[in-house]
């Protein structure tokens, strides 16, 4: 590099690039010509023609200012250009602010020229132009420009031209700039970490062979698919996702390839057309030049995807070799008759363990796909003459078409499964329930495993459980403010029963669970749990597991935890009357007891105990509230819009008329939600509160209807009431509607002709 003069010396001291950084006012449209590093102005300096006190100097494509700045201490006056009037805008603020009051901010696209009112003695343009010759008139006679060259290459070259006349004359080339910054200076630039952080990042990942990336993200707790989105704008690399590539992929390529390379040099090759070579890359830093020298007549094209991503890319590579290699070496030698050689192979016999590598791979791919749709089950189903293997994402299911297994493959699968869950292989009549756990990254995920004997053979479904060691707080469960509060209140209670109703699947789980993270956060109070299984694992909270095979049962260990001095108790479920009864007393004793109950709404669930054969007076005594709950589809945040409502619906919900006022909103589908317009669950909740008019009504025991109205006169928040809250402040579609309330329970509820509360 050629030695600075000591002016610019002096002006790179005198200008904190960390000043001109645009952080995440800017965000994505700033890249690395925008904000060069230090190192690269200092080169730039180097390589340009001295700049004197009395210059004016032009800078097109100014981005931050960061140059431009270092310019404006070594020059009269400087120009800055940029056609960005959000970043020019910004530039103006941060000059104004370090006292750089010799710039001038110019917003202007540069193919016409750029309007000055002085001739400039140099422009130095760190943008690429089409014609340099269109700065010409800015240009006093023998004025110089400093232009990039080379768009195609990685690193541009400088090149000097003159101005003679009316001509502009290239001189020569300067050298090469590189303005490349890697992703951890990104990082710092986009202001999601600090120096400090980096550094501690690095010996971490040092510590435990880990990418720097990797550690960042997790401590900073930042979304995969939005940090790889930004690093890839920043690079200027192309972000896509694996359901993108997954449909076009060419296996051919990846057999072409050594697989240690690949791993090593992380690319994936998936596809080839025209001379051009397209790789997958989940390292924003990754250099194709050993795969350039390994394909010299192909053009490289390297995507970026997330780490996810980049998996499943592989995973999807790996078993269609696997499953080439697999029919190659079984499929085709197999006699069709051959049934005990084709129960060998995929382990069917009793007690044999020796599963295809190859279906393994399979069973962990699934699991993968599953975990970065953020899916709460997988089904595999079989039918005569297809396989089905579904995801339940955000409550619906979804097919996985790129498993194109063979009926004799997916018995494999399912052995494998069962293997995991040690369940029995043999056993193909009756149903069978287990678990498993699978690691990934940092978060471990409990596995419930059931197979399921039909038709045409067994089919299997796994719900997965994250594992992180917390749940969400109340106040992250989506609940107004109000219930809430309430539910918050309950908690305090020196004693009583709390119930959490809804069908399978409605998040009663989640809703207890949130309590009790809040209760594990506040630490000033002893709580024990009994459960079958164990959902969530939470630090702070005694969990114990129901084990029925040794005779432990609900029954069981709330006789043992009233002992133990706990100040909560939570039951996993009351299923029968000695768990009723025992809940009950408990809650006489002293201690707030939670639980669910399967029942259809809040005053059902009084009708469920009654079953139970639960006395009306204890339930009288001890019932604190009732929470009815069902989950309703979000609203994508990145794509909602004002909706107009389905009229249909619009009758059902209001049969005397809609508010005038009355609004509503969905999503219209973007890259963040895959199109669907929704993206996570939200619970709608009925809440009942138990007062004295309530106890009372509990006491008579009086028809189920009649008990509904005098909690609804008692202040009962409907279910309905929850979802127009929820629809209006445009947190769920109203087509939600249909799918959590029973058509009677639509429009306002009608007592002796007239309408309850709206």
């Amino acid at each position: 590099m050629k030695t600075l003069y000591p002016r610019a010396i002096e002006a790179l001291n005198a200008v904190a690039r960390q000043d001109f950084v645009s952080g995440a006012d800017l965000g994505p449209s700033i890249t690395g010509h925008s904000i060069p590093r230090e190192e690269t102005v200092q080169h730039l300096l180097a390589l340009c023609p001295e700049i004197e006190p009395d210059h004016v100097v032009m800078h097109v494509g100014g981005g931050s200012g960061y140059l431009t700045a270092v310019l404006a201490e070594l020059a009269h006056r400087v120009l800055y250009v940029e056609r960005n009037p959000v970043v020019a805008e910004k530039a103006r603020e941060r000059f104004f602010k370090s006292g750089k009051h010799n710039v001038e901010v110019i917003t202007a696209t540069v193919g016409e020229g750029v309007p000055a009112d002085e001739l400039c003695d140099l422009i130095i343009c760190t943008t690429f132009l089409t014609d340099p010759s269109v700065l010409i008139t800015s240009m006093r006679d023998s004025a110089k420009l400093v232009c990039l060259e080379g768009r195609a290459g990685p690193v541009p070259s400088l090149a000097m031209f003159q101005r003679s006349g009316i001509k502009l004359e290239r001189l020569r080339t300067l050298g090469w700039l590189d303005f490349n910054r890697n992703a951890e200076q990104i990082l710092i630039d986009l202001g999601l970490v600090t120096d400090v952080v980096l550094a501690q990042a690095r010996l971490e990942a040092a510590g435990k062979n880990e990418r720097v990336l990797d550690v960042v993200r997790r401590k900073q707790n930042l979304e995969e698919i939005d940090l790889y989105r930004s690093l890839a704008q920043q690079r200027g690399m192309i972000f896509t996702d694996a359901d993108e590539v997954l449909g076009s992929l060419q296996p051919e390529l990846f057999r072409r390839f050594s697989r240690t390379f690949l791993d090593l040099s992380r690319m994936i090759p998936v596809g080839e057309a025209d001379g051009s070579l397209t790789v997958v890359t989940d390292d924003p830093d990754a250099h194709t030049d050993q795969l350039e020298r390994l394909t010299p007549n192909h053009k490289i094209t390297c995507l970026l995807v997330t780490p996810t991503d980049f998996r499943r890319i592989w995973s999807a590579l790996d078993l269609t070799v696997k499953g080439s290699r697999f029919a190659a070496e079984h499929g085709k030698t197999l006699p069709q008759n051959d049934e005990n050689r084709t129960s060998d192979l995929l382990g069917e016999d009793r007690g044999n363990k020796n599963i295809s590598p190859y279906l393994v791979s399979v069973y962990e791919a699934i699991l993968l796909d599953a975990v970065s749709e953020k899916a709460s089950d997988i089904h595999i189903e079989q039918y005569e003459d297809r396989v089905r293997i579904r995801l339940r994402v955000d409550g619906d299911l979804h097919d996985l078409p790129q498993y194109q297994l063979s009926t004799r493959e997916i018995r494999g699968v399912i052995n494998v499964i069962k293997l995991r869950a040690e369940l029995n292989i043999a056993e193909h009549r009756l149903p069978q329930g287990g678990r498993s756990r699978l690691q990934l990254g940092d978060t471990s995920y409990d596995l419930r495993i059931q197979t399921q004997p039909s038709l045409h053979g067994e089919n299997a479904i796994i719900r997965l459980l994250p594992q992180t060691g917390r749940a969400m707080t109340i106040a992250e469960l989506g609940m107004s403010p109000a219930i809430g509060a309430r539910y918050q209140r309950l908690l305090d209670n020196p004693a009583g029963l709390v119930l959490v109703v809804g069908p399978t699947g409605s998040g009663k789980s989640t809703t207890l669970y949130a309590g009790l993270q809040t209760l594990a956060d506040d630490g000033r109070r002893k709580v024990i749990t009994v459960e079958d299984p164990i959902e969530y694992s939470i630090e702070n909270i005694q969990q114990t597991r129901v084990r029925s095979e040794i005779g432990f049962s609900f029954a069981d260990a709330m006789r043992s935890f009233v002992r133990e001095d706990p100040d909560v108790i939570l039951i996993g479920e009351v299923r029968d009357q000695e768990t009723a009864l025992e809940a009950i007393r408990a809650s006489q004793t002293g201690h707030v007891v939670l639980s669910t109950l399967h029942c259809n709404d809040a005053v059902d669930s009084l009708q469920r105990l009654f079953d139970l054969g639960v006395h009306p007076n204890s339930i009288a005594g001890e019932l604190l509230a009732v929470i009815a709950q069902r989950l309703a589809k979000r609203i994508c945040k990145h794509c909602r819009k004002p909706a107009k409502p389905d009229p249909a619906i619009l009758a059902e919900v209001f049969p005397d008329g809609a508010p005038a006022n009355f609004r509503c909103f969905a999503g219209e589908g973007c890259d963040k939600c895959n199109g669907r317009g929704t993206q996570g669950r939200v619970g709608i909740v009925e809440y009942m509160e138990v007062d004295t008019d309530i106890r009372n009504a509990i006491s008579s025991q009086p028809p189920i209807g009649e008990l509904r109205w005098r909690a609804l006169d008692a202040g009962l928040v409907t279910m309905r009431d929850s979802a127009l809250d929820h629809v209006i402040e445009g947190i769920i579609p109203l087509s939600e509607l249909p799918r959590i309330l029973p058509r009677e329970r639509m429009a306002p509820e009608v007592r002796g002709g007239r309408r309850s509360h709206e």
